[in-house]
């Protein structure tokens, strides 16, 4: 298992467009991802989940994948939070 501390850095933070970036993102990958902040964990292929998150702008969430390709996974989650989800 991988873990990986990210930060949201766009000014909405996750709202449903990012939601839906992230789920995309994940299910390319046979990985468990998951996201978890402040002890609340989703999984990150749902973007009903992520929305629970409530991730406003400079929200730490951990993200864990676990699985064959965890490592592709962490490190296509890590491109997208860094791009602040081009927005």
């Amino acid at each position: 298992m991988i873990k990986k501390d990210l930060k949201v850095i766009n000014k909405q933070g996750i709202h449903a467009r990012p939601a839906g970036l992230i789920s995309r993102t994940a299910s390319q990958f046979e990985s468990e991802i998951k996201l978890i902040k402040e002890g609340y964990e989703v999984n990150a292929k749902s973007i009903m989940g992520l929305l629970t998150l409530a991730a406003a702008c400079g929200s730490v969430i951990t993200a864990t994948a676990c699985g064959k390709d965890e490592k592709d996974a962490i490190e296509a989650l890590e491109k997208i939070f860094a791009a602040g989800f081009d927005e």
